[in-house]
């Protein structure tokens, strides 16, 4: 068995990344100190016990199990109400049944963070021209306001749109993440600023999308206001245990309309069968906030070492943290798919591929994706992928331990700094 070699400039910056982040990676262990004492009293209060991880079948009427994961993700998320369901797919379904339950033909939904992520395009109808069902196709109009060129929201034209538009616009839509944009990831304080201006002018939903934030902070946009957040278990939330799902939460009445249209009008979550997975989702909650504290780490040594290579990064290794996200300019073709390379070889699954750019579908430019993961797609789990255009960057998140992550950043330092000579 060869252990990895890196190279003594990549040893020695790591130990300086290291001891210059020994402050930051305290603050990182405090709030998931802080969460994991939200998680453990909400498990006491609701008595968690073993007979709750047995799964049921059919309709799953009476699942003790699936209603008090529900209850205890509401408590610590400071919602009314919540569910959690192994059977969502992926965040994108998790959205769109929010989406949908909250829509109606004639409404306007307003996003205010840009165009959301890419996959909720033909979910909206932005690009719809296929009539597959999408809210456009179903009467539900579509506005939209970009952020500031500084990258914060620019809260006196959601304001001016409210007054504007009236009544007609139902849901107010937050994507609180990048995405594959290079703008800042939204606080929850810069969340609940939203929040205030919209119920000052108009009676809305507002509605998050959560993906990446979990954990991050000592509270989640429902703290702030937010009617609605949502969000996937194979990101943050499933803390590297959960192989599928999603979680609504929020205030009773937005999150009885979404379980509408998870199951059907006058059901909602009354059924829904576990079918065994209920031990995951629970151990993989309690894990979160010390799982998101590894990906913090790796995050913020990752900007580190990579701001000290040349590279621009965001956030950068000192800044604070609102989502596990870290882009990293790597400045040419060559340099993005070497640290795509160093990603992949660092990775417990999968450490003997090497990825390549590809043409994938809904892109305009061939995109490189590095994940040795567990669970297929998991985002908790170490993994970095980019649109091979300028300034190619590389989108990293995730790391399910620090000492992994550390490993896997190291590899695509020292992949970058093979293809860059060395300088």
């Amino acid at each position: 068995m060869q252990l990895p070699i890196f190279s003594e400039k990549i040893l020695s910056l790591t130990a300086e990344a290291e001891a210059a982040l020994a402050e930051r990676f305290a603050a990182f262990d405090a709030v998931a100190f802080r969460g994991t004492q939200r998680v453990l009293a909400a498990f006491a209060e609701h008595r968690v016990s073993d007979s709750l991880f047995a799964g049921t079948t059919g309709y799953g009427y009476d699942d003790k199990g699936r209603e008090t994961l529900d209850a205890i993700y509401a408590d610590v998320f400071g919602a009314e109400s919540a569910f959690v369901r192994h059977s969502i797919a992926n965040g994108t379904q998790a959205l769109t049944i929010g989406l949908f339950g909250l829509l109606r033909p004639g409404d306007i939904l307003l996003s205010v963070t840009n165009q959301p992520y890419d996959t909720l395009s033909e979910v909206i109808g932005i690009k719809d021209d296929k009539k597959n069902g999408s809210l456009k196709d179903f009467g539900v109009e579509y506005r939209q306001i970009d952020l500031l060129p500084d990258g914060s929201v620019d809260l006196p034209q959601i304001a001016a749109a409210l007054d504007t538009l009236g009544t007609k616009v139902k849901v107010v839509f937050i994507q609180r993440s990048k995405g594959y944009l290079n703008r800042p990831t939204l606080s929850v304080a810069e969340i609940g600023e939203i929040v205030k201006v919209v119920k000052a002018h108009s009676s809305a939903y507002v509605m998050v999308d959560n993906c990446y934030g979990e954990f991050t902070e000592d509270t989640e946009p429902t703290a702030v206001g937010a009617d609605l957040i949502v969000g996937s278990l194979i990101k943050n939330p499933g803390g590297g245990m959960a192989e599928s799902g999603g979680y609504l939460a929020g205030t009773a009445r937005a999150v009885e309309l979404a379980s509408y249209r998870l199951t059907s009008p006058g059901v909602g979550l009354e059924v829904g069968a576990t079918l065994g997975t209920s031990r995951s989702l629970y151990k993989g909650f309690f894990y979160a906030p010390h799982t998101v504290a590894q990906a913090l780490k790796t995050a913020a040594l990752a900007a580190y070492l990579f701001e000290a290579m040349g590279c621009v990064v965001s956030p950068r290794w000192n800044d604070d943290r609102h989502d596990i996200i870290q882009t990293v300019q790597c400045g040419t073709p060559e340099g993005l798919c070497a640290f795509c390379r160093g990603i992949q070889s660092g990775s417990p699954v999968d450490a003997f591929v090497t990825p390549e750019p590809w043409a994938m579908p809904g892109y305009q430019d061939e995109v490189i994706m590095a994940a040795g993961a567990f669970v297929q797609g998991s985002s908790i789990e170490l993994s970095a992928d980019g649109p091979l255009r300028a300034p190619y960057t590389a989108f990293l998140q995730g790391g399910l331990t620090y000492e992994s992550g550390k490993i896997g950043i190291m590899r695509a330092a020292d992949e970058m700094w093979k293809v860059r000579g060395g300088k």
